[in-house]
This record gives C-alpha cells, sequence and structure tokens, in this order.
C-alpha cells in the first residue's frame, strides 16, 4: 500500500508504518529533538519520561555489571523506539540507554505514548513489532557474545550500525567499541587491524568507513543476516545498495 504524505514525512520505521488514523492522532505529541552523542535516553533504574522515535543516529542499550564491565545488549536506530518498558508497563530498566551516534528525532511523554497504544489498536500493534524485533536482536546478540570471536561481533555491529545510519562512513572510537563489544581497547585495536588489512574497513580518528560491504559481511558471523533479514521482513528496516558512501580512507582509528 502507497505510503500517505503524512507517512513519508517521517524517516523512523515505525511512524512511517502507522496508518493515517493513528499517526494524526501521535503527530501533535511529537517534539523534534537533536540527539547528541553521549546523551541518555533512559537511565538504569529510572522511570521513563519519554520515549523516542530516532530518525537519525543509533541508541545503544549497554547492560553494566557490579565490576563495571559494560556490553551493548542491543541497538536502536531509525527501525525502532526507545522506551520499551513504558510501554509494556515496567516504567524503568536496569539498563543504560544513551546515543552511541549522534542523530536527531522526536520524543514524546511516555504516559501519553502508553495511553494512545492503549486506545489505538494499529499503534500498538506496530510498537510491539519493533518490540518483537528488539527481543529477537537482543536474544540473537547475547548468543553471538558467547560463541563467536572478535572480529566477526566487530564486522556484525559495524554492519548493523551501517543499517541504521544508512551511511558507510561511521563515527565511532575504539574505546566506547570496547564498551560496546564488552571486551580491552587493546582486543579491539587487534580486531579492527584484521578488518583493515583485509581492506574491509579503513579508519580515521574517531571514524570507520566500510570500504567493502560484501566482504564485511562474509567476515561477519550468522547472527547479522538472521537479525537483518527478520528485521526486513517486519518492515523495520529496508535493503540498502551494497554501496552507500564509502571512500578509502587511510590510517588507523583511533
Amino acid at each position: 500500500m502507497p505510503l500517505s504524505s503524512l507517512q513519508k514525512s517521517y524517516k523512523n520505521r515505525v511512524l512511517a508504518s502507522l496508518p493515517d488514523a493513528a499517526i494524526k492522532q501521535l503527530s501533535p505529541h511529537l517534539i523534534p529533538v537533536g540527539l547528541p552523542m553521549n546523551l541518555t535516553l533512559l537511565a538504569p533504574g529510572h522511570a521513563a519520561e519519554y520515549a523516542y522515535f530516532l530518525e537519525d543516529g543509533v541508541c545503544s542499550i549497554v547492560a553494566t555489571m557490579e565490576s563495571g564491565m559494560s556490553v551493548e545488549v542491543g541497538m536502536i536506530g531509525h527501525d525502532g523506539f526507545v522506551g520499551v518498558p513504558a510501554v509494556l508497563g515496567a516504567s524503568h530498566s536496569p539498563n543504560r540507554s544513551f546515543m552511541q551516534i549522534a542523530g536527531h528525532g522526536f520524543r514524546v511523554k511516555a504516559q501519553t505514548l502508553t495511553e494512545l497504544s492503549d486506545a489505538s489498536a494499529p499503534l500498538r500493534l506496530c510498537l510491539l513489532r519493533s518490540v518483537y524485533g528488539l527481543l529477537l536482536q537482543t536474544a540473537q546478540t547475547a548468543a553471538c557474545n558467547r560463541v563467536h570471536e572478535l572480529p566477526e561481533r566487530l564486522a556484525r555491529w559495524l554492519l548493523m550500525c551501517r543499517d541504521r545510519v544508512q551511511a558507510d562512513r561511521l563515527s565511532i572510537t575504539q574505546e566506547l567499541l570496547a564498551i560496546i563489544l564488552g571486551t580491552r581497547r587493546s582486543s579491539v585495536t587487534v580486531a579492527v587491524g584484521a578488518l583493515e588489512k583485509a581492506g574491509l574497513i579503513a579508519g580515521t580518528r574517531g571514524q570507520i568507513v566500510i570500504c567493502n560491504h560484501a566482504g564485511l559481511e562474509d567476515a561477519a558471523c550468522e547472527c547479522y543476516k538472521a537479525v537483518h533479514d527478520e528485521f526486513v521482513r517486519l518492515g523495520l528496516l529496508e535493503l540498502l545498495s551494497s554501496k552507500l558512501d564509502s571512500p578509502q580512507v587511510p590510517g588507523a582509528i583511533d
């Protein structure tokens, strides 16, 4: 079914999938916001005041252990929304959700979104479809972190990020990658170096450029394709061309 002009005004896949009646009810409550890097959207143990629909950028859901070690357990871009606990009646989460790559989007009061979803079956179904996608991604990530090697996991993560940023140039540091992948920075340096040596990525300080999408997909573990294909089936992600904006960048990332 062709998208209406109102649906086309949103890049976020959840908002764009809503029928006209549902988006007309929700849109007056959507407030445009800038989302800078490292901004916390949902703090651990705190009630979610707002839900966020990203138009651009990537939000990371990170679990932190008592030791201080952290690892990413979920990633949200324009494929979903931040604030799942509030919609499911849980109010808060033990994990931190923060912007790993800066972007922009819309925020809405969590209580308002909950009330609207209770009154609108189409809105509720679209939100739950996104929740299902996040649960699937989280489960696959848990398995991936247990059974796959770091270079495979890094390749998977870069491809997932590319799908949500819709660009081959990613603003990311090795320090943040170490947190996201739950490992030491020195290990990230080795994994990045292996992918660079294979000609799959290149980098400068604070950036990684994907130079060979097909090669990077071959280098990634099976988890990338499993989640990607299901997200495409659900309408949460679109198929991208093999090359977006991948100029060659010499040097190593820092």
